[in-house]
């Protein structure tokens, strides 16, 4: 099921996706319910095509699919399930705000490591720390009739 003529669903500032781009199906929540779960199909399962959405610019389509992880499937889609709630509208809600949530993770860029170097300083306490050591442990020694 998809929403054509819809407004983009804005993400962040500067990167909205277009509601086309979401494929929603409803299914039969699984688990405890009674007469009523095994009656409607609340349970919504949402399908965003990471791969070809020409709304993500690389960068951020590769830190999705990394950070989309199992839920991603072979073909570069990502599935989501939202059963939560009883109510069919609420689980496309929530479904859609973990896919927002987790395209807006995808477009924070890590911060790059900074290569340190261990001060000359540093290494010289170190070194004296192993010999005062070395001299505390060869004052435990058992002596011998020789010394």
């Amino acid at each position: 099921m998809t929403t054509t003529g819809a407004a983009p669903i804005r993400v962040t500032g500067s990167l909205s996706i277009d509601p086309d781009e979401i494929q929603e199906s409803f299914v039969r929540a699984a688990g405890p319910g009674g007469q009523h779960v095994n009656t409607t199909s609340t349970a919504v399962q949402l399908r965003f095509d990471v791969r070809r959405s020409p709304s993500l610019p690389e960068d951020v389509r590769q830190r999705l699919e990394r950070l989309a992880g199992r839920r991603l499937t072979r073909d570069g889609v990502l599935v989501l399930v939202a059963q939560g709630q009883r109510s069919q509208l609420r689980n496309r809600e929530e479904a859609l705000a973990r896919l927002i949530e987790l395209i807006r993770e995808a477009t924070h860029r890590p911060v790059p490591r900074v290569k340190t170097k261990v001060s000359r300083a540093a290494k010289k306490r170190r070194v004296d720390d192993k010999k005062r050591h070395g001299t505390v442990k060869s004052l435990r020694r058992a002596r011998t009739s020789d010394d």
